[in-house]
């Protein structure tokens, strides 16, 4: 408010002439300085369930899910009564070369030529009762669902590390481009520290060309941070479907401590419910149903069937003109199928099913030792990045009590100007990977719980915990 303040008392010394569009501009800041000063942060969580709304990959995935649900209803069907209407309509013309009889001799008649109009309109059910094929069919679309379940898991596990990677991914720029700035400005007072030296003849040309190479190189520095930073800003709003995104920053890196992974082998046997698995061992199944399948061609199939029909018939001849005559049918009966000899066909692709359930039940342990590993490797990931972080924190530490005491060194003469500069440099360079090793532990317990299997939207919550709305202190 202070600013703002001498802002507008210096508005007000301009000439009148010009005042109106000073209004507008000084307007105008305000609004943006009250924009930028209203902005909240966004938090992962409303992330997450903007990004549930919009990403495309996601989005695919549970209209597949929910499309395998009414395959489902189609299998089940094969147990339900079917029922149908039928009708028909003929017309039939008899020319008989019969000789007549004596009646229709007499009555001079030389052929028998009749015509038929018949009309039938009927009902037929039919009730499966039992068929080995039908239950087997139904089977494997029960764990087609369970497939499609499975499925759907990977893909929202997939949706929350690529939105936990992009999230933390605009934090990191944001640091970079923080501490590049920092950097930039204490190479700026060096090198103005420099030339003050170099006009008073305490130092030489090449002290302020030092300076001077290392200012412009964190120029460009910046200009590449700046230019990420937008890059990782456009990508992560491109994931949830918002403009300018503003995350959470980090909160105390001490809160790291919580994300300690613990023992491996609990995540190796936690690994074996992962989506990925289960996927496999549902495909032993679909396997082992295709086998009762093939098998269920040589057994019989038994139905219900019953039908109720109407039948009109209107006839005439030369001798008889006009014949009219209708009945109603109804049948009840039990229907039985019994399959002797295909050919082999049968005994071929009994065959075949067991070949590909040999190939399932290899799938299944590609499977568990393909999450197994993956695991082991996420594991060992975070733990490792855990002890960066801390090696990092202990080496940024160290380079500031060796910029400054070089640069009390610097100002009583034991020290030269490209000790300052490359102390100065080792610090930034530090810190910049001190924040990356911090993220990058925060995204591997994300990809540990996802390689395991167990990754959800609890899992975001509790990241929450990490973050807080002030900026981090460093």
């Amino acid at each position: 408010m202070y600013h703002h303040a001498r802002f507008l008392h210096r508005a007000r010394r301009i000439a009148p002439a010009s005042r109106p569009g000073l209004r507008r501009t000084v307007s105008a800041a305000l609004i943006g300085l009250a924009v930028s000063a209203g902005a909240q942060a966004d938090n992962l969580v409303d992330l997450l369930q903007s990004a549930r709304g919009y990403d495309a990959a996601y989005l695919a995935a549970k209209a597949q899910a929910d499309s395998v649900q009414f395959r489902v209803e189609q299998a089940y069907a094969l147990r339900r009564p079917t029922v149908g209407v039928q009708a028909a309509l003929t017309r039939s013309h008899l020319d008989s070369s019969v000789p007549p009889n004596q009646l229709t001799a007499a009555l001079g008649q030389r052929s028998n030529n009749a015509n038929y109009t018949s009309r039938r309109v009927g009902l037929q059910a039919r009730q499966p009762l039992y068929n080995a094929q039908d239950n087997a069919q139904i089977g494997q679309a029960e764990r087609s669902l369970e497939v499609a379940m499975a499925d759907l898991q990977t893909a929202e596990n997939d949706l929350i590390a690529r939105l936990t990677q992009g999230y933390f991914d605009v934090l990191a720029a944001q640091d970079v481009l923080t501490t590049t700035q920092a950097n930039k400005k204490a190479l700026a007072e060096q090198l103005a520290a420099a030339k003050r030296s170099f006009e008073v003849g305490n130092a030489t040309i090449t002290d302020t060309r030092e300076a001077q190479a290392r200012y412009d190189l964190a120029t460009a520095q910046e200009i590449a941070a700046t230019n990420d930073l937008q890059v990782k800003r456009i990508a992560l709003d491109q994931l949830v479907g918002r403009n300018q995104v503003q995350p959470d920053p980090l909160g105390a890196p001490g809160n790291l401590d919580r994300l300690h992974p613990g023992d491996v082998d609990e995540w190796v046997d936690k690994s074996r419910g992962a989506p990925l698995v289960r996927k496999a061992e549902l495909g032993l199944d679909v396997a082992r149903l295709e086998i009762d399948r093939a098998r269920a061609g040589h057994l019989p199939t038994v139905a219900a069937t019953a039908s109720v029909a109407q039948t009109e018939v209107d006839a005439s001849s030369a001798f008889v003109r006009t014949n009219q005559g209708a009945g109603t049918a109804a049948t009840v009966g039990l229907e039985v199928n019994m399959p002797l000899f295909a050919g082999f066909a049968v005994e071929n692709r009994v065959k075949e099913a067991l070949s590909l359930q040999e190939k399932s039940e290899r799938d299944v342990d590609n499977a568990r030792r393909s999450v197994a590993l993956s695991t082991r490797q996420a594991f060992t990931g975070v733990m490792s990045g855990l002890a960066q972080v801390k090696a990092y924190e202990a080496a940024e530490a160290s380079a500031k009590l060796a910029l400054e005491a070089t640069q009390l060194g610097y100002r009583v003469g034991v020290r030269i100007n490209k000790d300052v500069l490359d102390a100065q440099t080792a610090l930034a360079s530090t810190q910049k990977d001190l924040y990356k090793a911090r993220y990058d532990v925060i995204v591997g317990s994300i990809r540990l719980r996802q390689a395991a299997g167990t990754l959800s939207a609890e899992d975001v919550a509790q990241l929450e915990r990490l973050l807080t709305a002030a900026p981090a202190s460093r």
